[in-house]
């Protein structure tokens, strides 16, 4: 008797052993939120200039649907835009290949699969889409093919309309000033309850102004509402085809040659004294669906002209001007060439060349542009400046500085009796590049839209041990309790022998 319970004593403290092990691992233990991985997007932002590749990140657990998005890298394309390689087949795609080829680099590999990848192709492709449908499609379908060949989830390769790269950019500005939503210091994303800023966008072929608004917006294409972060914006945006930088200056030349006549000398107030520049007819000036109506019944787009410089700022900025058409307006108030623009409502944020124009503006004349009559001033002083002293006080080449005066006076018409801003509301536009350590402009928008049709996932459960080392334990737990159950049973066996031996 005192043998078996000398046998009996150790297995049922290896039993109880076990028992209080497995207890302890499992039951106790605190489960621990653990946050998922993040998710990737690449936009491809394929403007009429060049294409500009843009890599967001955000954590895969969205707030209210949208993805709380920040920049993760960035990559410039060498080249021109997409549109530049109508009749080259296979230059779209090929230009995009070192961006695409980073985008492998810098995203991990296991969230590839899982990365959208998306290109939107701006003002030059719609340009491009205007005269010439058929090639326009045919570089989409090259872009498209080339997107489909790397291992992220492709989602599409488009042309956006204007108003939806207004309404994009109108998105990036509000996020990156944080009045969607913002990291509370309790360590929860809020919504800071803030009023929204309106965008002004100016690129290359077109220039873009939303901004949100309570008033009936009469023309039903300038409208669209947009649900972020569970709320519901509803936006006035417009976009103005062949206003943008480029072509505005082409605008501007063809202008000064129609009126001027075809001749072998044209002056441009809007240049320098003493500068004067060679430029190609049908390439620099009229081989765009921009300048059409300014074009000659003859001319040979291979005559070279030479563009004479008188920096007149009088005749520089009448001859602006006249590529707004202030006139008839069929609505009960119109910003220019007959659209219509309710009344400006709050702060706006100015980027893209409407940043790079007012840094020039600033670093040449020193003047803070708070108001009309101040702006008139700078750029007059502007205008009335040679090359060298513009070179010289901005370190740029004259390739920058040529167009400074030119651009600088498109920009105050365009703000001001175009958009209508004046003493009180010029001061509300604040002009910025970056925010937030991100690239002001409709990519990032975009992304944040995009990022809801890509599924969340919800928070992980972790055990406070690693799940490694928690497995071990419980598994020698476990095996101390069957190596106790099976020496306690082979006790019994034993001792039951003995007694039907006796």
């Amino acid at each position: 008797m005192v043998l078996r319970c000398a046998q009996t004593i150790p297995a049922v403290v290896l039993l109880i052993l076990a028992i209080v092990g497995i207890l302890l691992v499992v039951l106790p233990t605190e489960e621990m939120k653990q946050h998922p991985q993040n998710m990737y997007g690449i936009v491809l932002d394929a403007g009429s200039s060049h294409t500009s590749m843009y890599i967001y990140k955000w954590p895969a657990d969205k707030q209210n649907g949208t993805g709380i998005v920040t920049q993760h890298d960035e990559c410039h394309a060498k080249g021109g835009g997409i549109s530049s390689y109508a009749g080259i087949r296979g230059g779209a795609a090929k230009s995009l290949e070192a961006c695409l080829e980073q985008a492998v680099k810098v995203i991990p590999k296991s969230r590839h699969h899982q990365t959208p990848l998306c290109l939107g192709a701006t003002a030059g492709m719609r340009l491009l889409n205007i005269v010439n449908a058929t090639e326009s499609q045919q570089i989409l379908k090259e872009v498209e093919k080339k997107l489909r060949s790397y291992p992220f989830k492709f989602k599409e390769a488009i042309i956006l309309s204007g108003q939806a790269e207004g309404a994009y950019g109108w998105v990036t500005v509000n996020y990156l000033l944080e009045h969607f939503v913002k990291y509370g210091f309790v360590g929860q994303w809020l919504n800071p309850g803030r009023e929204t800023v309106g965008a002004l966008d100016l690129g290359g072929a077109s220039t873009q102004i939303t901004f949100e608004t309570s008033e009936k917006v009469e023309n039903e294409s300038n409208m669209m509402e947009l649900k972020l972060y569970g709320q519901i914006y509803r936006l006035y945006t417009q976009s103005f085809l062949c206003y943008g930088q480029d072509q505005f200056l082409r605008k501007l030349l063809a202008h000064l040659i129609e009126t001027q006549g075809v001749k072998p000398q044209v002056f441009h107030p809007c240049y320098p004294r003493q500068f004067n520049t060679s430029i190609k007819l049908g390439q620099d000036v009229f081989d765009s669906v921009c300048t059409k109506n300014y074009r000659p019944a003859q001319f040979d787009p291979h005559m070279t002209v030479t563009v004479v410089g008188t920096g007149d700022y009088r005749s520089c900025l009448d001859s602006v001007r006249k590529m707004f058409s202030f006139g008839s307006c069929p609505y009960s108030k119109c910003s220019f060439d007959g659209v219509f623009q309710p009344s400006l409502r709050g702060s706006f944020m100015a980027f893209s060349a409407f940043y790079f124009t007012h840094s020039y503006i600033t670093r040449l004349t020193n003047i803070p542009i708070t108001s009309p009559n101040q702006t008139e001033e700078a750029i007059q002083l502007i205008c009335n400046m040679t090359m060298s002293e513009m070179m010289e006080k901005t370190k740029q080449s004259e390739k920058y500085v040529k167009n400074v005066c030119a651009v600088s006076s498109f920009v105050q018409v365009l703000l001001t009796q175009g958009y209508h801003f004046d003493e009180a509301s010029l001061p509300s536009i604040s002009f910025q590049k970056k925010a937030g350590g991100a690239s002001v402009g409709w990519a990032l928008g975009y992304m944040l839209n995009l990022s809801n049709l890509v599924p969340a996932e919800s928070l992980g459960l972790m055990k406070a041990l690693p799940s490694g080392p928690w497995a071990g334990i419980l598994f020698l737990f476990v095996a101390l309790l069957f190596i106790a159950l099976g020496y306690l049973l082979m006790i019994y066996r034993n001792t039951k022998a003995r007694e039907d031996m006796v």
